[in-house]
């Protein structure tokens, strides 16, 4: 939790969602529009149709919003997605379908975002994404570190779905 502490606070007793650091959210949302918003909508309402397969079918890009299952996913999880990328699994190509940003965006821009995402989130849902999270936090700057250099520095060259 030590690793998260600056990003949010701990939830009190009646289950009420952490309180976000509004410097990360900020933060997040330049992130958010500068390197998500193309794919995942400027509001995060997701691609038009995300539910259905496009031409090679692969899912566009989902919502982030309360809409979306974004909110499902522990900090670490969500880290992950962000700086490795994502390939639905549904999805009937291999290729991933949203692009690794481990080396384009630091730690912290990636912590920032997720964090600003949170804000698009009910408060239930954040609570249930805060419990996911404990035991799967986003990881210290040295594990972020360690994983990065063990993924080859080249990233796949991946396109929003059209």
């Amino acid at each position: 939790m030590l690793g998260v502490a600056t990003h949010i606070g701990t939830a009190d007793a009646a289950n009420e969602p952490p309180q976000l650091d509004l410097d990360h959210v900020k933060s997040g949302r330049v992130v958010y529009q500068k390197y998500c918003a193309s794919c995942h909508g400027a509001n995060a309402r997701g691609a038009a149709n995300w539910q259905e397969r496009d031409e090679h079918g692969e899912l566009p890009a989902s919502p982030h919003d309360a809409e979306g299952h974004t909110w499902r996913h522990s900090d670490a999880e969500l880290y992950e997605m962000v700086s490795r990328g994502w390939r639905d699994p549904f999805n009937k190509t291999k290729r991933l379908t949203m692009p690794a940003f481990g080396d384009v965006l630091s730690l912290e821009q990636i912590r920032d975002v997720i964090t600003y995402l949170k804000t698009l989130w009910t408060s239930e849902q954040r609570s249930f994404q805060s419990e996911e999270s404990q035991d799967h936090p986003f990881p210290s700057a040295s594990m972020a570190t360690a994983r990065s250099q063990a993924r080859s520095s080249s990233a796949a060259a991946v396109r929003c779905a059209s």
